[in-house]
């Protein structure tokens, strides 16, 4: 049966970014009979523009029905000035609410052709692979209640909650234990359960879904110690899980030992696995129609689209296998280009990819 793939394009280089992608899945729809159907929707700044909200019942309704999503990036200065209530990243917080995406997964993987490229030494970061499991819904990002209040005094205070329930941590937990037992084996669950009641209660029921696997190591860590450790001997680690927030500021600064932010795909997935594709490095309003865009982690995000939502594993390794040649080539974008090297735009960048899958 043909499966439904929503196209988000977005704000800023999304429409260029994903523009490549949807060259690429068009390719394995002709060329390698991946079977497929293909609708577009606005969200973000552009759906703000069109329809006075970040995400139209319209749009929302297609992802409900569809198997799987690819979004660009939503957001940019010109959205700015507005309610935070009505912001473009609302359309992304109600896309992964509606949904039910609660499981963020964020892998941080160097390609050796881009050692150089890492802001750390390359005996430090070489061979490194890590996949960082963040819970998507729940956690202070969406906890209640939240806002801005005026004190007694005058004063204005701004308040947001924390909160997890046990079900809520019990379920990101086996999503990590699950993808380490085809990993290294190895669980690092982050937390601040020496200040955090909310995380206390995080790394007890951690423990105690751990112990339903017993072939995989689980060690716990402060988020304040993962953020150095990271830096610091970053190869320990396999699979991390954590809360929303730490999740957040934990995969960026992971990012960043790979080269370039513009390598990193995503996957938000359901219980069932129906899931949200994109690149992790947002909208970038500052090269937004200059055509200098690297598209490789969004054409990496459809790999990961057809390995966890679509069941083609085999077409993700196509995929990826293209984008490891191209850098073996020596193609760079601007983001990665180094001495040596042949610099492409986005374009470019993607027929490339495209061109290397047969």
């Amino acid at each position: 049966m043909s499966k439904n793939i929503l196209i988000l394009p977005g704000d800023g280089i999304g429409p260029e970014i994903v523009a490549e992608a949807v060259k690429l899945l068009a390719t394995l729809r002709d060329g390698f009979g991946l079977d497929i159907e293909l609708d577009e929707a606005l969200v973000g700044g552009g759906a703000i523009d069109a329809t006075g909200g970040p995400l139209p019942d319209a749009t929302l309704e297609l992802a409900k029905e569809s198997d799987a999503i690819l979004l660009g990036a939503v957001g940019g200065p010109k959205w700015e000035g507005l309610d935070i209530s009505i912001r473009p990243e609302k359309g992304l917080l109600g896309l992964r609410a509606a949904l039910n995406l609660f499981a963020n997964l964020r892998p941080a993987m160097l390609y050796p052709q881009l050692a150089e490229a890492s802001s750390l030494k390359s005996d430090i970061v070489a061979g490194l692979d890590i996949m960082i499991v963040r819970e998507l819904t729940g956690g202070i990002y969406f906890g209640q209640p939240r806002g801005i209040r005026e004190l007694d005094s005058g004063e204005r205070q701004g308040f947001n909650t924390l909160v997890y329930s046990e079900s809520e941590i019990e379920r990101i937990a086996r999503v990590a234990f699950d993808i380490a037992n085809k990993r290294g084996k190895r669980v690092c669950s982050v937390d601040k359960a020496n200040v955090l009641e909310c995380t206390e209660l995080w790394r007890e029921v951690m423990t105690r879904v751990g112990a339903e696997y017993p072939e995989v190591a689980l060690s716990h860590m402060y988020v304040d110690n993962a953020a150095m450790q990271l830096v610091k001997w970053p190869k320990q680690f396999d699979v991390m899980v954590t809360t929303n927030m730490f999740g957040d500021i934990l995969s960026d600064c992971a990012a960043m030992l790979t080269g370039s932010i513009g390598m990193l795909p995503s996957a938000s997935l359901d219980e069932q696995g129906k899931g949200m594709y994109e690149p992790i490095h947002g909208s970038a309003p500052d090269i937004a129609g200059k055509g200098e865009a690297n598209p490789l982690a969004t054409m990496l995000s459809v790999a990961m689209m057809l390995r966890y939502s679509l069941d083609e594993p085999a077409m993700a390794d196509r995929v990826e296998r293209a984008v490891d040649k191209v850098l073996n080539d020596g193609l760079r974008t601007p983001d990665i280009v180094s001495e040596g090297m042949t610099e492409v735009g986005c374009e470019a960048m993607g027929d490339a990819v495209v061109a290397a899958l047969g």
